[in-house]
């Protein structure tokens, strides 16, 4: 075991110190202007890494979470601070550190993975999603609860996050969370100060917004997304693989009409959709690739899960002030990124390993008992970049993915009603796709 010294032995994150080391947290902690004038019982960069810690027990209160952290660091004159000088030392701190240290971990991690790229670019998903919030005076004059039919309100209160990441490895590029008066556009218009060229942004219809298309286009990156069914666009010309180019306001376009079937043990099921996208080249970009290419944006629907379901395990944000949820959920985000970077290091160390085959539950309980036993904290002189955490990921790897086939259900992550939807018997599942590009021809 080794760690830090004196009061700052608490101050850690088992293993997963490695990817927000020591230095890193004190450079944010003067960037921002919060590290402590003197050396407290409680000092800042413990705070910090408390705070990390929570977002991995999150059923637990942060007294809790401080005996994980303390749990291996047995013979060591440490305190054991009350919740009253817990909850007033993340008060000191602030939200400002935890939003710097997001900005400094967050964007496309490095990978020699093939899935992420298609023909070049670099595949990136764009969606919005709800996070509950403790319900208290505080959080209620920020976040709106949901309105009931007979115009009263009940439940949590509801904050809206739109996250932008990339397809495969899910890392987190960028994230804005508001309340819910903020819609999904206004937040995705944010988000596009962290497009490039070189990547392919991939969209619900939702974001089929003229202004929001022309945004997009003057960052460089490509644009694919599912259209409007009720737009009707003129066709300027028809090309050779039954797409056609088209334009929305000044902005050219390419229209790929397609009908999708899958045949599963269940049965058919058929679908129509209407992409449009600025690869306007159809033999650059064939059509029929596209339309199988546009089932990445699912992605952000599984990394939404794991936030929600995996990590928070349904349960609200702690924090009762506004401040305190932008503190809890920058962290929440770090740690995510954090994870997902030990699960890429782990299947990039085996050549041709999907990332989507790597377990975030394995990851995450490996990382909670790294946390316990204050393992891995400080790195030997030979650095093995797999680690408990990628060996225990590459041990459960998870099955090739299934094709879906099936809408999104609308469900809370905390709702004791299960989703209804067909029965499929997983054992003696197999799925069979076919798509037809419609061509516009009269």
């Amino acid at each position: 075991m080794t760690v830090a010294a004196g009061v700052f032995a608490p101050g850690h994150l088992g293993e997963l110190t490695r990817f927000v080391p020591f230095e890193m947290i004190d450079d944010v902690l003067a960037m921002t202007r919060r590290a402590q004038a003197r050396v407290r019982l409680l000092p800042a960069r413990v705070v910090m890494y408390l705070l990390l810690a929570g977002c991995l027990f999150a059923e637990l209160g942060y007294g809790q979470v401080w005996a994980k952290l303390v749990s291996g660091l047995g013979g060591l004159p440490l305190v054991s601070p009350s919740s009253s000088a817990l909850r007033q030392a993340r008060q000191r701190l602030g939200p400002a550190p935890m939003r710097a240290l997001f900005d400094l971990l967050r964007g496309p991690a490095a990978t020699t993975a093939a899935q992420v790229r298609w023909r070049g670019l670099l595949m990136v998903v764009l969606d919005g999603t709800f996070l509950s919030v403790a319900d208290s005076p505080a959080n209620t004059a920020r976040y709106a609860k949901q309105r009931c039919n007979n115009g009263t309100s009940s439940g949590y209160p509801l904050l809206r996050l739109s996250a932008l990441l990339t397809c495969g490895t899910r890392s987190v590029i960028d994230a804005v969370f508001d309340p819910l008066r903020v819609g999904e556009l206004d937040q995705a218009r944010i988000l596009s100060r962290s497009l490039r060229p070189g990547m392919l942004l991939l969209a619900d219809r939702y974001y089929d917004a003229a202004d929001f298309l022309a945004t997009v286009t003057t960052t460089g990156a490509g644009l694919l997304i599912r259209g409007k069914a009720n737009r009707r666009l003129p066709v300027i010309r028809r090309l050779p693989d039954g797409s056609w180019l088209s334009r929305i306001g000044a902005l050219n376009i390419r229209v790929i009409e397609a009908q999708i079937r899958i045949t599963t043990s269940q049965g058919t099921r058929t679908g129509d959709y209407r992409l449009r996208t600025t690869l306007l080249d159809p033999y650059a970009y064939p059509a029929g690739e596209l339309v199988r290419l546009y089932h990445e944006r699912w992605e952000i629907e599984t990394a939404y899960l794991e936030l929600k379901s995996s990590i928070l395990g349904g349960r609200v944000l702690r924090a009762r002030t506004p401040d305190g949820i932008d503190q809890e959920l920058h962290a929440l985000l770090v740690v995510y990124q954090i994870l997902r970077t030990a699960m890429l290091d782990a299947t990039d160390s085996r050549p041709g390993t999907d990332p989507d085959r790597a377990s975030l539950t394995t990851a995450l309980n490996t990382a909670r008992d790294q946390i316990v036993h204050a393992a891995g904290v400080i790195t030997d002189t030979v650095i093995d970049l797999v680690g408990a955490i990628g060996a225990a990921v590459l041990d459960n790897l998870l099955p090739e993915r299934r094709v879906r086939t099936k809408t999104r259900m609308t469900k809370r992550s905390n709702s004791k009603y299960q989703a209804r939807g067909p029965n499929i018997d997983r054992r003696s599942y197999r799925a069979t796709t076919s798509i037809n590009i419609i061509d516009p021809s009269p």
